[in-house]
């Protein structure tokens, strides 16, 4: 790579006179996960160039289509200084991406990358944004001509992480500049010088996120720019990518047989390809497997990965599309937020507790306490452990004085609506009460007999024996009712001294005071 500022060129004045042609290919793939295709890219004799669009919902296609449709102007000889020119179409690209924002608000928050490169016939010119890769191929040795504008490359910079510990960090899709019409456009700029026999890849992440340098060398190292772009999608997805995948191969040459047309892969894909005879025609047919249309996409492989594949990264990478540019570093206090989570699930389990239990103490319902009937104050429920409700009234209603239907009425318990309504339950069963006493029954009383009934002409006390007179004898044990005064005779006041004793009956116990 050269002085980023200066255009120079390499080898002898003959080979300085001797213009180098570019022949190129370009395939774009949506990948396995995605529905739809968010990366671009365009190939042509001047220009090679690849866009990953960010934005998820805020489609990020037409980010990067927007920008590749820009930077495509591009593709002329060159007449100017190189990086003014890719430096004029990056800045370009990113206003009219925010003219497309503010006709189509919903757009806001979308971006894409951009790596390009202008080809003058010598060298290089690239331009870059983002995390989308350049690699030169020079004599079986590959090197990474751009440098990723992320978090984990920062780390890499910085020496707490490695380029292994970057692919599987948490954080590595996290970008931190992009096209997005926000904030000014800072792209690397700089030179790079070819050679015959040179091979260069430009590529999205969805390829160079999962393949290591070695296996893309491996590829790059054997066949035709076409089979090396389908070869490096088939591997990428093999690899396990979860992301769309897009790649250019460009090989230098000083002759070509023929001229290849211009490629636009991928999102910004409008067009067949337009071959050299003049005719529109796709790559389809020229790979086994290739799926027809002008994206150039190839079908779904298996993701069975054998333990001979030592280059295969074995986790897919994390893939938050909305949020890939949203640059920050790991939360570092994520106890707290956890810490946060469960106060707030607690506070409305409390608040749930809190208001079943307001709800409880407005429930009255009327049952027994200690033998009398009294109004409780809550549910008529009971739980393990827990008091459902309490006494709140106790009247003087004994449960005894009430019928065995009541009684058993008001065990079981009965539900008011209001405590005004248990009050009058209340009332009710009050006057519904029975006029009993626990007063044991009366002793037998003591009664006395009066003298017996005298006969003519003669008196005489009452006896068991029948008078001398003549007149009937009173029965044993019974009580003469009264002193009949006899003809010439009257009865004694003072009681018999054979008077018998007579009991008068108990009272009968009521029934409903059982």
């Amino acid at each position: 790579m050269s002085d980023p500022d200066t255009p120079t060129t390499a080898g002898t004045p003959e080979e300085q006179d001797t213009r180098l042609l570019l022949d190129f290919a370009a395939l774009s793939d949506v990948g396995r996960v995605r529905k739809d295709n968010q990366d671009s890219g365009y190939a042509g004799p001047w220009l090679l160039t690849v866009c990953d669009g960010v934005g998820g919902a805020a489609r990020g296609d037409i980010a990067s289509g927007t920008a590749v449709q820009q930077l495509r102007k591009l593709d002329e000889a060159p007449q100017d200084d190189m990086l003014s020119l890719v430096a004029g179409a990056l800045h370009r690209a990113h206003d009219r991406i925010g003219e497309l924002v503010e006709d189509d608000p919903s757009l806001n928050g979308t971006s894409t990358t951009a790596t390009v490169a202008l080809f003058d016939g010598r060298q290089l010119a690239i331009g870059h944004v983002g995390d989308s890769r350049a690699y030169l191929f020079r004599d079986g040795t590959i090197s990474q001509l751009t440098k990723d504008h992320t978090f984990v490359q920062s780390l890499i910079d910085e020496g707490r992480i490695t380029e292994e510990e970057a692919r599987t960090h948490p954080h590595r899709n996290l970008i931190l500049k992009a096209l997005d019409a926000v904030h000014d456009t800072e792209p690397d700029l700089f030179y790079v010088d070819l050679a015959e026999g040179d091979r260069v890849f430009l590529c999205s992440d969805g390829a160079c996120g999962v393949l290591d340098d070695a296996h893309i060398a491996d590829i790059l190292s054997t066949g035709t720019p076409d089979f090396a772009v389908v070869e490096l999608v088939r591997a990428s997805l093999e690899a396990g990518s979860s992301d769309n995948v897009t790649c250019i191969v460009a090989d230098v040459h000083t002759e070509l047989d023929e001229a290849p047309a211009p490629m636009l892969v991928g999102a910004a894909a409008d067009l067949p390809r337009k071959s050299a005879g003049g005719g529109w025609s796709t790559m389809s047919g020229r790979f086994r497997g290739h799926r027809s249309g002008d994206t150039g996409e190839i079908e779904p492989v298996p993701a069975d990965l054998g333990p001979d594949v030592p280059y295969a990264i074995p986790t897919d990478p994390i893939d938050p599309e909305v949020a890939r540019y949203a640059p920050r570093p790991p939360g570092r206090l994520s106890w707290l937020r956890i810490l946060g989570v469960l106060l707030i699930l607690i506070g409305l389990v409390v608040g749930l507790l809190g208001l079943g239990y307001s709800w409880t103490q407005r429930q009255y319902f009327v049952a027994e306490h200690d033998g009398h009937v009294a109004i409780f104050r809550g549910v008529d429920a009971s739980l393990p452990g827990i008091t459902l409700n309490r006494a709140h009234e106790v009247s003087d209603v004994d449960l005894d004085r009430l019928s065995n239907y009541d009684a058993n009425m008001i065990r079981e318990g009965i539900g008011s609506d209001s405590l005004e309504d248990a009050r009058r339950t209340v009332r009710n069963y009050r006057g519904q009460m029975t006029d009993c006493t626990d007063e044991p029954a009366p002793e037998p009383s003591e009664s006395t007999s009066p003298s017996a009934s005298g006969s003519a002409g003669s008196g005489a006390t009452g006896s068991t024996e029948g008078p001398a007179g003549g007149g009937a004898a009173l029965p044993s044990g019974t009580a003469s009712p009264s002193a009949s005064p006899s003809q010439g005779g009257s009865a004694e006041d003072a009681p018999s001294p054979d008077a018998k004793v007579s009991a008068s009956p108990s009272a009968e116990p009521d029934p409903d005071c059982d």
